[in-house]
């Protein structure tokens, strides 16, 4: 039997995922003060190598940094529901040429055991929910690397993803439009090798989608829209 919403509230009240306050009544997923104070990006900024564009509402620091670290290595997969959220009104305001599918980045088996979850995935799912479309895997990666966040050198985050993707044997995807999911966009190595392998399966267009983006440029805070 499932406990009323209201009791699930008083006994776990709904946290802000960047800042962790006590969400106040009326606040919904973000607290007012992040929702001011958040580096939120402007449209534009770099694309990775074979994505027609690469989006995402906010830069890859501060809050955010440690909100991405809590969601990945902390348990944090209910922050699922907001990030896709935030990630979805991105995509609408920013993408306006049809999309098909909604996919994402996956984590080896191995790593993904490990965690008990995909958060690329999740992010996906809840995304394709908003957005309306089918959300469904198309890549796996058939190689354990170590983690691309502990290497800080671009050619060496290249080195790592290469050859640690490929498309899915079952997957129909020829002339298809598709949004690649991850959770953020850094030297775009990843992103490029998963678009890589997408193209060879036939994909017509692909859109890379993240919750933040790191590098340069860092354009004005601001909420988008």
């Amino acid at each position: 039997m499932k406990l009323p919403q209201a009791l699930l509230d008083l006994l776990y009240p709904p946290k802000c995922p960047f800042c962790g306050r006590i969400l106040e009544r009326g606040e919904e997923g973000l607290c007012a003060l992040c929702q001011r104070a958040l580096p939120w990006t402007d449209p534009g900024g770099r694309a990775a190598e074979g994505c027609d564009a690469c989006l995402a509402p906010l830069h890859y620091r501060d809050g955010v940094r440690d909100a991405v670290h809590r969601y990945k290595f902390g348990g944090g997969a209910s922050h699922a529901k907001l990030f896709g959220l935030l990630m979805a009104q991105c995509l609408s305001d920013r993408w306006d040429e049809p999309v098909d599918l909604i996919t994402w980045v996956p984590l080896h088996p191995q790593r993904r055991r490990r965690r008990g979850y995909d958060q690329a995935e999740l992010l996906a799912r809840r995304v394709g929910e908003l957005a309306g479309l089918p959300a469904a895997p198309t890549l796996e990666k058939i190689r354990a690397t170590g983690a691309q966040s502990q290497l800080e050198d671009e050619d060496a985050r290249r080195a790592n993803a290469a050859g640690a993707y490929r498309a899915l044997p079952q997957a129909q995807l020829a002339g298809k439009r598709v949004v690649l999911v991850d959770d953020v966009l850094t030297t775009g190595a990843t992103m490029a090798e998963c678009a890589a392998c997408l193209r060879l399966a036939g994909v017509k267009t692909v859109v890379g989608l993240t919750l933040a983006r790191a590098g340069q440029h860092l354009d004005s805070a601001r909420h988008p829209g």
